[in-house]
């Protein structure tokens, strides 16, 4: 998921977040809403908003998704521009360079 970090807000892309649909697949469906619960702003065709205090249990659900293997490492990762500099340390496990 593309993903980029201004004013120590992290951005996901919101072409690069699951979906929820209705009768769909249980686990994207509960990725959805546990990416949604956690944002600080979660608006619909808007990128995703999460605060620093929230980087370690985002850390922690991406690692949770992506090792249970019912997602790809695309949808679990968060990919930044070599523009962005350093990594934060809390994000540096589900994270990778565009």
């Amino acid at each position: 998921m593309r993903a980029r970090i201004e004013n120590e807000v992290l951005f996901i892309n919101h072409e690069d977040l699951p979906e929820f649909k209705k009768g769909g697949s249980v686990v994207r469906n509960s990725y959805f809403w546990a990416l949604r619960s956690i944002a600080g702003r979660a608006s619909r065709y808007r990128d995703w908003e999460y605060e620093p205090e929230v980087w370690l249990a985002l850390s922690r659900m991406l690692l949770s998704f992506a090792e249970s293997g019912y997602l790809g490492y695309k949808e679990t990762l968060l990919e930044f521009p070599l523009s962005q500099g350093e990594i934060p340390a809390r994000l540096r496990d589900v994270s990778t360079w565009e």
